[in-house]
């Protein structure tokens, strides 16, 4: 999806479209693919860092309580350095941006939540983010 959308010029349209206030969104691939880079299952049995559109800053991986081999893979490749800091999501929440920072979690699950992840010198610093519930 991403290789077609940049080598139609899409990646432009869709930067354009978010600096002029247009509402982006989506889940799954529709989710990481507004940040630098996101975790993805696009080849079978792996999960892989993907470079993204770059509109939000940081990684993104969706799925976090659905797929458990996502957890580790996610913050260790984090805590490495092989991706950028950045939030993972449970199934069933979504994250608010207005003008690049982070203004909302949503979530319509009782038990579901985000958690935003960094590293600081080879380890992992976990911050539990509580949405709102719908």
């Amino acid at each position: 999806m991403l290789v077609i959308w940049k080598e139609w010029g899409l990646d432009n349209i869709l930067k354009k479209a978010y600096n002029n206030g247009i509402l982006l969104c989506g889940i799954s691939a529709g989710s990481i693919c507004w940040f630098e880079e996101g975790l993805t299952d696009s080849i079978p049995n792996q999960l892989n860092k993907l470079d993204c559109l770059g509109i939000l800053e940081g990684s993104n991986c969706p799925h976090f309580d659905g797929e458990k081999e996502r957890q580790d893979i996610y913050k260790n490749k984090i805590r490495s350095g092989k991706m950028k800091k950045g939030i993972a999501c449970d199934d069933g929440v979504g994250l608010h941006f207005i003008n690049n920072k982070l203004e909302k979690v949503i979530s319509s699950k009782a038990d579901s939540f985000a958690y935003s992840f960094m590293s600081n010198n080879k380890e992992i610093i976990e911050k539990k983010l509580n949405p709102i519930r719908l």
